[in-house]
């Protein structure tokens, strides 16, 4: 069981009175130091060379913080992960983060596809079940609200798999109908999902006219994913999607100043 980082101090605390060296209870937090910082999972050779010490010491260090609460996965041969952190106090919230919270998640519920709406008001049901009762008040009855009486147009694919596709970094492929009633069909690598004012857009890179696209998701029709992968380029080609993005539009600019 995770003690929290009052416990945890506790605990160091009595074992330095029993007999730890205060070098130990220095090292137990740099452990933890170690553990929190660069990729996961260390091996023992590589903690053990962080913190001068032998790998056997750190095989013992490493049982002293998962008896004091550190859920610590992995093992000899394999490396550590620290999973859960004992020393940080429980997650809260200021007043002003529960708002922008609330603020958030209702205009998801405003504009998001259906499962993403339904999943803004899960969380909102979640944060009011384990909130300090003063807070679970305020967010009941939070000052901030967002509305909108002009919905986006409800998406004709299953976002949820666009969603995992994105993620996941393969190309789908879709029927599509522009706005001047013209219908193709597109096989893009998704790279992210917009939801603006009035419809919600997919920023892509379309095959088909290889360069970056955006298509209105209820324009999108028998959408299907690829075994195609075009990992792991999504976030390079993000990036260069919304350059390009920021400089037209400051071109544009210049353009209405001029």
């Amino acid at each position: 069981m995770a003690y929290g980082y009052c416990g945890l101090m506790t605990e160091i605390v009595i074992r330095f009175k029993l007999g730890c060296t205060m070098s130990r209870t220095a090292r137990l937090f740099q452990m933890m130091q170690a553990l929190r910082s660069g990729p996961s999972p260390k091996t023992s050779g590589e903690l053990a060379q962080d913190l001068g010490v032998s790998p056997r010491t750190v095989h013992r260090d490493i049982d002293s913080l998962r008896e004091l609460g550190a859920v610590i996965d992995g093992e000899a041969g394999f490396g550590f992960t620290l999973i859960e952190d004992a020393t940080l106090p429980p997650l809260g919230f200021t007043d002003d983060e529960l708002e922008a919270l609330v603020l958030g998640l209702r205009e998801v519920q405003a504009i998001g596809d259906p499962g993403l709406s339904d999943a803004a008001s899960a969380a909102l049901r979640k944060l009011q079940g384990r909130l300090p009762q003063r807070q679970s008040h305020r967010l009941s009855h939070a000052v901030l609200t967002a509305t909108r009486f002009d919905r986006p147009a409800r998406p004709s694919i299953d976002v949820a798999d666009l969603r995992r596709a994105t993620w996941d970094e393969y190309a789908v492929e879709f029927a599509y109908t522009d706005a001047k009633g013209d219908n193709t069909t597109r096989r893009v690598n998704p790279l992210s999902i917009v939801y603006v004012d009035r419809a919600s857009v997919l920023l892509s890179w379309c095959h088909l006219r290889q360069d970056f696209r955006v298509f209105r998701l209820d324009r999108m029709r028998d959408m299907e994913v690829t075994g195609d992968s075009f990992r792991p380029n999504r976030v390079p080609l993000l990036r260069e999607a919304l350059a390009r993005i920021r400089a037209e539009r400051a071109a544009k600019e210049r353009e209405a100043e001029a």
